[in-house]
């Protein structure tokens, strides 16, 4: 009997546009470090230092858009970050850049949003969040900034009110026929600073990843306290773990909100008064020169330094309560970061990338009740999917201590994505459990025609099951 597959095709991502990433070359989706993936619903966006295709893999939608932001060349500044922004009817993509720009672009390709975070590259955007639950409140969805030796935090409501002016504005603009522009330059946005937390998270060296893992208790002496406090894990090359608290600081947080209102529109009226007396251009005006906010409280609780041992990859998992590292001696942790403890490990994974998915308990659950039986949250486990490049293979274990559940093999040049955190999202039925998708960079399974004698790749994607 033939062994079961574990995967179904969906579709697969064609277009001329490809080859200016290196689709063709054997390797080129995994071998290139600066090549960066992120996964929607029905869309992938693919970046390299300077350009952004975005380009959809399902039936449904096979439309691509190529952004290319305006980069310093003074600075050598290139893309170092991609993440997609997922607001019920509002799509659009997020940009970290190696001078500690975020940048966010509709699906037009226009530049909504311009702000400097940190001076530094960004390492990775990080979209997560809690449900809304008894426990949990609504301030528990955020995008993270992470970058070598800090860590930055902006709430996922004040990017949604932002978001949602700009929708707004785009579509009253559509029955104006002289539209008026806003000059972007002038303060990287036309909708005020979006407010957020910085901490410096360097004590123990320079990090490769972190993550904010959710929010712990105050300390023991300011249990009074009405701050709120959040945990980092952070890896690198000095501690391959270190952890630490992080104060919110509110009166800070208040401040940068109200001087983000009140500077653009003093700024804006000087301006207008000095052009009026001395009738200067606007163009001749110097732009502001933007201070580095400072850095909130972050008092470091633990860290583990193994030399010659190196943190390489971090994932959390969708509560935040585990988290798995990859390290440079080819071993697998797996960590609580709630009692900031290793609670397993695995070894011989060298080169490997993990991603927290959710399985059936019972694969017959439903069949032999109701045919019309739909899962919920309660019917599905947690558990870590492991790709091990040098074996060719994919591995899913339960968690936290449960069996090998699946080991599928995959080609060699594939690589595992998973959708990004839709803010907002209800607990209703039917539930959606976390799921991993596989795009195979190196199986070309035809040549797609297009007009005007060209030709794309098409490469097959994938959901594991």
């Amino acid at each position: 009997m033939a062994s079961r597959s574990h995967k179904t095709e969906l579709g697969s991502i064609a277009c001329v546009e490809l080859s200016e990433l290196g689709a063709g070359k054997e390797g080129w989706l995994v071998d290139n470090p600066s090549l960066l993936c992120a996964l929607d619903t029905h869309s992938l966006a693919l970046a390299n230092r300077s350009t952004i295709l975005v380009t959809g893999w399902s039936d449904s939608d096979g439309s691509r858009i190529k952004i290319r932001p305006e980069l310093s060349p003074i600075e050598a500044e290139y893309i170092s970050a991609v993440e997609w922004l997922v607001f019920d009817e509002i799509r659009v993509i997020v940009v970290g850049t190696s001078s500690g720009y975020l940048l966010i672009f509709s699906l037009e390709g226009d530049l909504i949003h311009k702000q400097m975070i940190h001076p530094g590259r960004v390492l990775k955007l990080r979209v997560r969040g809690t449900k809304r639950d008894l426990i949990q409140d609504a301030s528990s969805e955020e995008v993270c900034v992470v970058m070598p030796g800090a860590i930055a935090r902006l709430d996922g409501s004040d990017i949604q009110n932002m978001l949602h002016q700009w929708f707004q504005e785009t579509h009253s603009q559509f029955w104006n026929q002289n539209p008026k522009r806003q000059d972007l330059e002038d303060f990287g946005n036309s909708y005020g600073r979006l407010p957020y937390q910085l901490w410096n998270v360097s004590k123990y060296g320079t990090c490769a990843d972190a993550a904010i893992t959710g929010i712990m208790p105050p300390p023991l002496l300011e249990l009074q306290s009405s701050q709120r406090y959040y945990c980092a894990v952070t890896i690198g090359e000095d501690a391959v773990i270190s952890a630490f608290r992080l104060s919110e600081d509110k009166s800070r947080s208040l401040v940068g909100v109200i001087l983000s209102k009140v500077v653009p529109a003093t700024f804006s009226t000087i301006a207008s008064f000095s052009k009026l007396i001395w009738r200067s251009d606007q163009t001749s005006m110097k732009k502001p020169d933007h201070k580095p906010q400072p850095f909130a409280r972050a008092s470091p609780l633990t860290c583990l330094k193994d030399h010659p041992r190196k943190g390489e990859k971090l994932t959390l998992s969708p509560s935040g309560t585990l988290a798995s590292i990859t390290d440079s001696l080819g071993r697998i942790l797996l960590l609580d970061t709630q009692a900031l403890v290793v609670v397993r490990l695995w070894k011989g994974y060298r080169d490997a990338s993990c991603l927290f998915m959710e399985m059936l308990v019972n694969k017959d659950i439903g069949s032999s009740s109701s045919a019309y039986y739909e899962p919920v949250k309660s019917d599905y486990c947690l558990c870590l999917a492991i790709h091990a490049p040098r074996k060719g293979i994919i591995e899913i274990w339960q968690m936290r201590t449960g069996p090998r559940l699946r080991t599928i093999k995959c080609a060699k040049g594939s690589k595992m994505l998973q959708p990004t955190y839709r803010f907002g999202a209800s607990m209703s039925s039917p539930y959606v459990p976390l799921e991993l998708f596989l795009l195979n960079g190196d199986s070309v399974i035809e040549l797609v025609p297009h007009v005007g004698q060209h030709f794309g790749l098409s490469f097959p994607f994938m959901v594991v099951y």
